[in-house]
């Protein structure tokens, strides 16, 4: 029997009203990994009047959702929309970009896809 390595590590940086929240998924996420986290972020943003999150997702190790982790991920995004400033999504995957484009149209900030970390990096900091 072959265990499927999957899951979601989050780090969470904080300057003043800015957070940096750096996301690297690998295998297909599940609505287990969102139960954790969810309250992560939840907890991160919690009393900071309007607060500013710049999103660095490595999605390189990504092979997808299952149907309710998707939905998990849609309502994350309606929550926290209005505190996304930018969300680098770093992948190869053509359907992963077309999904950035999709989940632009639901958070205030702005979305792009990179092929490189250094890229992404360098896009957020500017």
């Amino acid at each position: 029997m072959q265990i499927e390595k999957h899951g979601l590590s989050v780090g969470i940086e904080r300057v003043g009203k800015t957070f940096f929240l750096m996301i690297t998924a690998v295998g297909k996420l599940t609505h287990e990994d969102y139960e954790i986290m969810t309250p992560m972020i939840d907890s991160a943003l919690e009393g900071v009047k309007d607060p500013t999150v710049n999103v660095l997702f490595d999605a390189s190790g990504l092979e997808g959702w299952e149907a309710r982790a998707a939905w998990d991920d849609f309502k994350l995004g309606l929550k926290h929309g209005n505190a996304f400033n930018k969300i680098a999504l770093c992948t190869n995957k053509r359907w992963l970009e077309v999904g950035a484009k999709i989940a632009g149209w639901f958070v205030s900030g702005e979305v792009k896809t990179f092929d490189s970390l250094s890229a992404a990096l360098n896009w957020l900091n500017e």
